[in-house]
């Protein structure tokens, strides 16, 4: 017996159904994937009860492992195994130059700059691109179900050449963004909002291998954020790294070329400094295949002195931002602390010594940013109807245009909270000028020459006048995740020109063009891919609703039909464990033909308990 759904012309054949959205949480050393379920953002866990997913990539010969399986592959096989690729994102290589022996691999010297793999060159965006198709894929799995949305966070601190890099990996990963998050904000959505205090908040941030302080407000159900600052380059890593050069030096070691050793020493390190966050005392023994090198011991405050300058690096900055925002210290409600690097307690030591005051830990400050970011993408793909909350992140960093003379005119300046537009008219310098060049810059520097350049485009057709009649309108648009669109017009003729500002070292837009296409040639082998997918979640809600149905009306069946049916689910099972989507529709077709029959009895016990104590022409 079937059931039919009515639909009414243009109506969803499922108007109530949820559509499934994440938050993720794209880390420097680890990934995690957050959702809301009835009601409650929560992280997704494998099948081992982990959350957190290992950000590494590794190239072998043909396969391409993500997150724990290719960690396994940071020692024996480095050169081929990326880790901290954040570091990288939207950087020229001149840029990277001071990461120069950070990384084990090879780093080509063209723009943008690649990771020489087993696979041919990797840029930054390809590796994130690969972490996010897993990330993507492993939340299906759990969630039996397509993702139609996720809120991606990136540091406050990203320029637009790492935010338009992060949404480049997004959509080579065939993940539909619905926005870019500040992780600061996100985390804020997550903990502070729902303490539901207003006044100024302080969000410190230090992950593995970027470090963000952000002030907000929150007034009368406005958050802002008000000022942020940062060091990409500054976290966990940087931690560890001062870890293993000290086990260098106590072990009197020389790193050769490629050396396995260095990847196994940073790994060595990040496993002492987590267990000194609650021992006194470490001591371990340092030994890589057949090389034994003994044992070393290690107290909290040695690795105290040894971080200290790392931590005052991030005080400074938490100084600046606070001159940046103007307010006081003891107008600071409390500091929310987010990120693994936070559990240092020595970090947390320092950030009471500074801000006077003890900064809140009580919720795990590797999963705020993912559950903040989850409970956005629930509001923006339209589950949920809370707008209560109204968030308003900011420029990181200032927008202008050149002048001559090569100074900056700046039109946006930073801690502008975006969405916003702002529009400036400038003229020509020069008699009969009919063209203008118009070059975007961004930093907070007068020169042109000391800030970076995003993008230069030729306003054409204006009419040739004195100089200094022509009226130009230069406007910049930054959207909600920080991309900048700029529009330049001659207000007389209405000539006008724009461009909308990519990275400078993001990826090429032929070399976008041709991984789509690449897509596109598989198109077919993912189509497969997905139609088993469906097949399998299909089939267990057919299992999971039967068990439910034995359960409870289980007496409506003999011995012997209830052992049929047991032995055909038993065989779905099995069919569920392979990739033959022929055999495991066919068992689910067995299946519900054989659960006919009681699915008809438990019908006939519904109808028959509705009817007691009516009669049958009470029915309408």
């Amino acid at each position: 017996m079937a059931l039919l759904q009515i639909a009414e012309p243009g109506q969803s054949g499922q108007p109530h159904k949820r559509r499934l959205a994440v938050g993720i949480d794209l880390g420097t050393t680890n990934s995690l994937v957050a959702t809301v379920r009835n009601g409650t953002p929560e992280v997704l866990k494998d099948a081992a009860g982990e959350w957190l997913i290992p950000s590494v990539v590794h190239y072998g010969d043909q396969e391409v492992r993500v997150g724990k399986s290719a960690r396994a592959f940071a020692v024996c096989d480095a050169a081929n195994t990326v880790v901290s690729v954040k570091r990288m994102m939207g950087r020229s290589r001149e840029e990277l130059k001071g990461l120069d022996g950070a990384f084990p691999y090879q780093v080509t010297d063209q723009n943008p700059p690649a990771i020489l793999t087993r696979q041919g060159p990797k840029t930054a965006v390809e590796v994130s691109a690969d972490i996010l198709r897993y990330l993507k894929s492993f939340a299906e799995a759990r969630l039996g179900g397509e993702i139609e949305g996720a809120v991606i966070t990136v540091p406050a601190y990203f320029d637009d050449a790492q935010r338009q890099a992060t949404k480049d990996a997004a959509r080579l990963a065939g993940l539909p963004v619905l926005r870019l998050l500040n992780e600061p904000t996100a985390a804020a959505v997550a903990y502070g909002l729902d303490s539901g205090e207003e006044g100024i908040h302080v969000v410190f941030d230090m992950g593995g291998g970027t470090f963000d302080v952000s002030i907000l407000r929150f007034t009368r159900g406005v958050f802002e954020v008000i000022a942020t600052g940062g060091d990409t380059q500054l976290g966990g890593d940087d931690m560890d790294e001062a870890l293993a050069q000290w086990l260098m030096q106590e072990k009197s070691l020389q790193l050769t070329s490629q050396d396995p050793l260095e990847r196994y020493l940073m790994e060595t390190a990040r496993a002492i400094k987590e267990r000194l966050t609650n021992e006194e005392t470490v001591t371990t023994e340092l030994k890589l295949g057949e090389r034994n090198f003994g044992e070393v011991t290690i107290t909290r405050d040695q690795f105290n002195r040894l971080i200290e300058p790392i931590v005052q690096r991030a005080i400074r900055v938490c100084k600046r931002v606070i001159r940046d925002a103007q307010v006081a210290r003891e107008e600071i409600r409390d500091i929310v602390m987010v990120g693994g690097s936070t559990r240092v307690p020595h970090v947390r030591e320092a950030v009471e010594a500074f801000f006077g005051r003890k900064p809140l830990t009580e919720l795990d400050p590797d999963q705020v940013v993912a559950l903040g970011a989850a409970r956005q993408a629930e509001t923006l793909i339209g589950n949920s109807r809370d707008n209560d909350v109204l968030l308003l992140d900011v420029c990181p960093l200032s927008l202008g245009i050149e002048t001559m003379g090569g100074l900056v005119e700046k039109i946006i300046p930073r801690n502008t909270p975006i969405p916003v537009a702002r529009a400036q008219e400038f003229t020509t310098y020069k008699d009969g000028q009919t063209a203008m060049l118009i070059h975007v810059v961004q930093g907070e520097r007068e020169l042109v020459q000391d800030c970076r350049s995003l993008a230069r485009f030729t306003l054409k057709g204006i009419p040739p006048m004195a100089a200094g009649v022509a009226r130009i309108r230069v406007t910049y648009n930054v959207d909600a995740d920080g991309l900048l669109n700029v529009t330049a017009e001659e207000t007389t003729t209405g000539a006008k020109a724009q461009v909308e500002v990519k990275p400078s070292y993001g990826l090429a837009p032929e070399q976008v063009a041709k991984m789509i296409e690449e897509s596109i040639a598989n198109a077919e082998q993912d189509r497969d891919r997905r139609v088993l997918q469906e097949t399998k979640v299909e089939s267990q809600r057919l299992l999971e609703a039967l068990e439910a149905a034995i359960a409870q009306d289980g007496e409506l069946l003999s011995d012997e039909e209830r052992n049929i049916l047991e032995q055909a689910m038993q065989d779905l099972r099995r069919q569920l464990e392979t990739e033959d989507r022929q055999a495991i529709e066919q068992a689910a077709k067995r299946l519900e033909t054989q659960s006919e029959t009681f699915a008809a009895r438990r019908m006939n016990k519904s109808i028959q308990a509705a009817l007691v104590g009516h009669q049958v022409n009470e029915v309408k």
